[in-house]
């Protein structure tokens, strides 16, 4: 799978609006063949830092960035940053998310 977890500094007056900004992008990239998630979080000690954490098949990342809704959120997104996101995406080897060995809830 390609794992990927971005991180976006949104300016002050964009914070309560990136989640309706990015609505369309995110219902759009879920509904893609290969996409396992694609969920935001917000920062909870930077109220203007979002966190996208996403997976894809491997074969289905190219699909992703070539696809129009990916190229229009590229277009509505820098309007609300106050820099280029940070970035990291690995090819792992999982096929989703495993269970905690260091907590375990009985």
């Amino acid at each position: 799978m390609i794992f990927i977890v971005v991180k976006f500094n949104v300016k002050p007056d964009w914070s309560d609006r990136w989640i309706d900004l990015t609505r369309s992008f995110t219902e759009a990239t879920r509904q893609e063949p290969g996409n396992l998630w694609f969920d935001w979080s917000r920062n909870v000690e930077d109220p203007n830092q979002f966190v996208l954490v996403e997976a894809f098949e491997e074969d289905a990342a190219a699909d992703h960035v070539n696809s129009g809704h990916f190229a229009q959120a590229m277009k509505d997104m820098p309007q609300a940053l106050v820099e280029t996101p940070q970035i990291i995406s690995e090819q792992i080897d999982a096929d989703g998310w495993g269970r905690m060995g260091e907590l375990t809830v009985e």
